[in-house]
């Protein structure tokens, strides 16, 4: 009987490594693939990646946090709306003092990271996105880093 549940074991095992990949991720036409990227996202445009830090509350857990569903239902609205083809969210710490202030703030927070090309359809979605955050939760800003970027898919 252990010999027969090991083969069992093993057999399982071995289907499970040779699962395809999720489809959402390749083509379904592998002869289309090349070294040269993505056909549909063009090498020759002028990419810029911005990244947006947002504070979702101080560290301690009190002072206006934004919970994970508020968090969630911003980016439903407010940011896949605006950019459909893909982001990368991260949490990091962050801290800053206010002119005058003895303590820097200690934040919880929110990048975004948007790999967008260089239109004003972009720019715009971007502001868009800040301003909507700051009435949202009554920040007073939302930094923003936009630099060129060398892109390839």
């Amino acid at each position: 009987m252990p010999k027969r549940l090991l083969l069992v074991a093993l057999f399982v095992a071995v289907a499970g490594c040779a699962s395809p990949p999720p489809a959402s991720v390749h083509t379904h036409d592998p002869s289309s693939s090349t070294l040269q990227g993505d056909g549909s996202r063009p090498a020759q445009a002028q990419w810029i990646r911005t990244e947006l830090y947002f504070s979702v509350g101080s560290i301690d857990g009190k002072d206006g946090a934004v919970s994970p569903a508020r968090w969630r239902e911003f980016l439903d609205q407010e940011v896949t709306s605006r950019f459909p083809d893909g982001f990368s969210v991260f949490d990091a710490y962050g801290q800053w003092r206010d002119k005058g202030a003895k303590e820097p703030e200690r934040l919880s927070t929110k990048v975004i990271v948007i790999l967008h090309e260089n239109s004003a359809k972009n720019v715009s979605n971007i502001e868009a996105i800040r301003l909507a955050y700051k009435r949202i939760t009554g920040d007073l800003s939302v930094l923003r880093l936009s630099q060129p970027a060398q892109v390839s898919f």
